[in-house]
């Protein structure tokens, strides 16, 4: 991999991390229509270690709280029902699922399901799951004529079954298209909770399973397609573009509803059966070296 491609997917996984709408699949079709080979889940993850860097400075203050409350919590039985030690409790219970599955379905995660009509599906599918999410909430949280807004969740309703559920929303973004943000969002929404609330525990819950697996990754760095250097300059763009994505979206989904991800999910993902249709793309376009 060129410098240049490591620099544009790089900017890729910053602009797409933190968005419900993939940047496993966005890496993915990115290579693809550029001719370049698939850079892989390794590749993938290891990039990720950057946005979640990310994460840790722009909820630094939250996670110092949760942690230090969580390591109270271990030799003071009273500080368990402390809501920052519960939070750190629970984000631990909510990361089991992607590490099991991230597990035992590594061989289909680096290979099938980098199919480009799975990655289509999957864009469409979960597309369609954050509209419904979404309205739903909307309409539980201005009422109507004939019934009352209805109260929605924040972080400090958050119980062991809210937190596998979650747990499980993001354990299905191993298959690119879903989306870990957009899974997590949708399950937060459906459950009850504000959009502020879904999309700020989707950030905290990807912390554990997003850096073990990079650095679970960091043994197949510089082999194949991608070296050191290349992937080490991804992972620094995706952290700087990744901070500004984080700042940004947690301002815009307070006023805005999720409908111009939910459209551009759907679109993309027409489109891409239709090049995939066409010949102009075959399902493994660039993914026989990556």
């Amino acid at each position: 991999m060129s410098w240049f491609a490591s620099f544009v997917l790089g900017l890729v996984q910053g602009l797409t991390e933190f968005l419900p709408i993939s940047s496993s699949a966005h890496l993915r079709l990115t290579a693809a229509f550029a001719g370049w080979h698939d850079p892989g889940a390794a590749f993938t993850a290891i990039t990720q270690i950057g946005t979640e860097a990310a994460v840790l400075l722009y909820f630094r203050a939250d996670i110092a709280r949760i942690v230090s409350a969580w390591a109270r919590s271990l030799f003071d039985r009273r500080m368990r029902s402390d809501h920052d030690a519960r939070t750190g409790w629970l984000v631990i219970v909510g990361s089991v699922p992607i590490g099991v599955l991230g597990l035992t379905l590594k061989d289909a995660i680096e290979g099938p399901f980098r199919d480009l009509r799975l990655i289509a599906t999957t864009l469409i599918v979960l597309g369609l799951v954050l509209g419904f999410a979404d309205r739903r909430a909307a309409r539980a949280e201005h009422g109507g004529r004939h019934r009352a807004a209805a109260r929605r969740k924040d972080l400090g309703d958050l119980s062991v079954r809210d937190g596998l559920v979650y747990g499980v929303c993001q354990a299905m973004a191993l298959i690119p298209g879903v989306s870990r943000s957009g899974a997590t969002i949708s399950g937060g929404l459906l459950m009850g909770y504000t959009r502020e609330s879904a999309a700020r525990y989707s950030f905290l819950l990807a912390v554990p399973a997003v850096l073990a697996s990079g650095l679970y990754e960091l043994k197949d760095a510089g082999e194949g397609n991608v070296a050191w250097g290349p992937t080490l300059l991804a992972t620094a763009v995706a952290f700087a573009v990744g901070y500004a994505v984080i700042a940004w979206f947690m301002k815009f989904i307070s006023t805005k509803s999720f409908l111009p991800f939910v459209v551009y999910r759907i679109v993309l993902g027409l489109v891409l059966f239709a090049l995939v249709g066409t010949g102009f793309l075959t399902p493994d376009t660039g993914a026989s070296a990556g």
